[in-house]
């Protein structure tokens, strides 16, 4: 309960970190970025505008359900949320939710037929990942399969299939569980006591890092192979490039990161593997469609 009736100001703020603004922003980047490399040079910046709008709607209404699911929980553990602070009442929060789902549907409308369905997908990970399949060592696999809908997504939507989007569905696969890792370490001793098992949980905090540093490298590996082996065609010159920033990140990551640093430290290791990911399958992306 509020200690005192909250002002215009501190709802309005409420409503704003509701939404999880950092990890949408970073959502809704990713679809920027890659709707505009699936079109370039001759986008239809409409069509553009629509698939970025949908994904945004969509991102914020995973965001603020995801904060209505977990109402009870962070009215115990993480009492300084919006909703247990009583900055949003939990009806709020919901129809909200609602309300994004509703304009990513009919953004959706104006798009094609198997966005609308990757879309969906992606929707319903999000959705089960709230209900509560977060709480369990399946939050791995669901960020595995709804972290390669996203460039899928913006691929089909702006009308262009190639094939490295095929082999970027695997790389994402790895990277999309090491993410999952990375984003559950801040919360991994509150879950545990609060008897979540999720897949950090499941695995500790030294081997939660460990196999977080490990599905990443596989990722790069499998970048190298995949383009040396010609199965993707990129230019050697943003490649290398490429690669030489990920190395620099990752050596960030083991020297300023772990399981022997302060817990306070894994909020940060988490967006520097956000970075880390997004640099380099961005960079890889960028070689193959202008090779």
């Amino acid at each position: 309960m509020p200690i005192h009736k909250p002002s215009l100001s501190e709802r309005i703020g409420g409503l704003f970190w509701l939404c999880h603004p950092l990890p949408v922003f970073l959502h809704v980047l990713a679809v920027v970025i890659l709707a505009l490399l699936a079109a370039w040079p001759h986008v239809n910046w409409s069509l553009w505008m629509l698939v970025v709008l949908a994904h945004a709607c969509m991102q914020l209404s995973i965001a603020v359900l995801n904060d209505y699911c977990d109402r009870r929980l962070d009215a115990v553990s993480k009492k300084a949320k919006p909703i247990p602070l009583g900055l949003v009442a939990p009806r709020v929060a919901l129809v909200l939710g609602i309300l994004f789902s509703v304009g990513m549907l009919l953004l959706l409308l104006f798009i094609n037929p198997l966005a609308l369905l990757i879309s969906l997908l992606y929707f319903a990970f999000g959705l089960s990942y709230n209900l509560g399949l977060k709480s369990t060592p399946l939050s791995g696999l669901v960020f595995a399969l709804a972290i390669p809908l996203i460039p899928l997504y913006a691929f089909v939507g702006m009308g262009r299939i190639m094939p490295v989007i095929f082999w970027l569905v695997a790389v994402l696969a790895l990277l999309g569980v090491a993410l999952n890792l990375a984003n559950s370490l801040p919360d991994l001793e509150d879950d545990a006591a609060h008897h979540a098992r999720t897949l950090a949980v499941t695995l500790g905090l030294r081997y939660s890092f460990a196999l977080c540093f490990v599905l990443i490298l596989a990722g790069a590996v499998l970048i190298v192979v995949v383009t040396l082996l010609q199965y993707v065609s990129a230019r050697v010159w943003l490649i290398v490039p490429t690669l030489c920033v990920f190395a620099g990140l990752f050596v960030a990551m083991l020297v300023c990161f772990g399981p022997h640093k302060p817990a306070s430290t894994r909020k940060g290791y988490f967006y520097l593997v956000v970075l880390t990911c997004f640099v380099l399958v961005a960079g890889w992306l960028l070689g193959a469609i202008l090779s």
